[in-house]
């Protein structure tokens, strides 16, 4: 069994949980209001700043060029297809730069963001990395069981084939292998905090959509 085999077995619990949260699962049906998706997004912009931030940290970071690079790339094409896409909706739903300026950040968005950073500070290279993978997989997971259906609202349809794409699927990929080598060169101790890391970001991500769907404040 790989290391990422481990890492999802590990948290399969809790991705079973955020396949069949109702923010997903009307999202899904298009019952989904516009009110939590907008807040959904707005909620996301702030996590995908930081988080292509964090790869740029990372990245400083790789003793590796090759890692650094692909980190590197990671967050050129984060900023030219998933911000892409973000745009289009922001457009579509007339969110405002000034809007975005005066939104609070909610707590478990700014929680989730907080783990990434601490995480690389207390714990190191290799447990950060494994805490971002949950970003990348589980949207992806997502992504390919919600387009065997689909969505009959246009909008949510375009958000499931953001992650239910070819070029997703290569990040994904990247990732997931990039991790792996990480765990073939790390500790027994290394690897548990990776693990560790993973499943609190897998938790997170089970927030985010609670915090949505509940448009959660402080």
């Amino acid at each position: 069994m790989s290391f990422t085999q481990q890492l999802h077995q590990a948290a399969q619990n809790i991705w079973q949980k955020s396949l069949v949260h109702p923010f997903i699962t009307e999202l899904q049906s298009g019952q989904l209001p516009l009110t939590k998706f907008r807040f959904y997004l707005l909620q996301d912009r702030y996590y995908l700043v930081e988080f292509s931030k964090f790869h740029h940290l990372l990245a400083e970071q790789a003793g590796n060029p090759q890692i650094k690079k692909f980190l590197l790339q990671s967050e050129a094409d984060l900023r030219a297809c998933e911000w892409s896409v973000r745009s289009d909706f922001f457009t579509g739903l007339k969110i405002t730069p000034m809007e975005i300026r005066q939104t609070a950040v909610a707590p478990t968005a700014y929680n989730y963001v907080n783990h990434m950073y601490l995480t690389l500070e207390r714990d190191g290279f290799a447990p950060a990395i494994a805490a971002i993978v949950p970003c990348y997989w589980l949207y992806q997971e997502i992504g390919q069981k919600l387009a065997k259906v689909g969505s009959p609202v246009a909008l949510y349809q375009t958000w499931i084939d953001t992650y239910d794409s070819d070029w997703y699927e290569v990040n994904v990929t990247h990732i997931l292998q990039l991790i792996n080598i990480l765990a073939s060169q790390a500790t027994a101790t290394d690897r548990q905090m990776m693990q560790t890391a993973f499943i609190r970001s897998s938790y997170y991500e089970l927030q985010f959509w609670q915090m949505a769907y509940a448009k959660e404040r402080w």
